[in-house]
């Protein structure tokens, strides 16, 4: 149990220090590209590198980096940006590894203490002989239902933390692409 305890603590705080994490990513400045768009136009670069690194979100990283291309090649500029992507989503998911092992392990914790306790339900009641009652087998019973349940609960907590932070960072992947698609969509436009 105290596996499962320490697995619960461990998943709960990753639940919420990713949450936290993934719902400041998300955050958007509405007026963040149009002032990129008007810093570029007007031939400010280095105005547009200070509002990328001002605004700290992981699209501003993203054109930011983009910014830091202008003038090469547009596929130099866009595997670019798709590599500081990359990295931006694998920050993001840090931690969940965690949280999809403990999915898996936690339930086979349980069974592990259910097995342990019917062993020990079975030893008493062959130690106990042609005195065995109820009562013997009841303890190991016990324990065996009891981890079970603990090691599907704590399963079932991290698995559902666990699709709601990837189903946060798709949204935070989208949100790139559509940055990533405005800022290449602005500099092919015509000057």
């Amino acid at each position: 149990m105290i596996p499962l305890a320490i697995l619960l603590i461990v998943s709960i705080y990753i639940f919420i220090e990713r949450y936290l994490v993934i719902k400041k990513a998300q955050s958007e400045d509405a007026t963040f590209m149009q002032r990129i768009k008007d810093y570029i136009c007007n031939g400010e670069i280095d105005s547009a590198k200070n509002l990328c690194r001002k605004n700290g979100s992981p699209y501003g990283r993203l054109i930011l980096k983009g910014i830091s291309r202008i003038g090469r090649p547009m596929n130099d500029v866009l595997v670019a940006i798709e590599n500081t992507g990359n990295l931006e989503i694998a920050n993001l998911g840090k931690g969940l590894p965690w949280l999809a092992t403990t999915a898996a392990g936690a339930p086979m914790l349980g069974f592990l203490g259910t097995v342990i306790g019917m062993v020990e339900a079975f030893f008493a009641l062959a130690s106990a002989g042609s005195s065995a009652n109820i009562g013997v087998l009841a303890g190991g019973i016990y324990e065996a239902l009891v981890t079970t349940v603990a090691g599907l609960a704590v399963g079932i907590v991290a698995l559902f933390a666990y699709n709601v932070l990837v189903a946060r960072i798709n949204g935070v992947m989208k949100l790139l692409e559509g940055k990533t698609m405005e800022f290449m969509d602005l500099l092919n436009e015509p000057a």
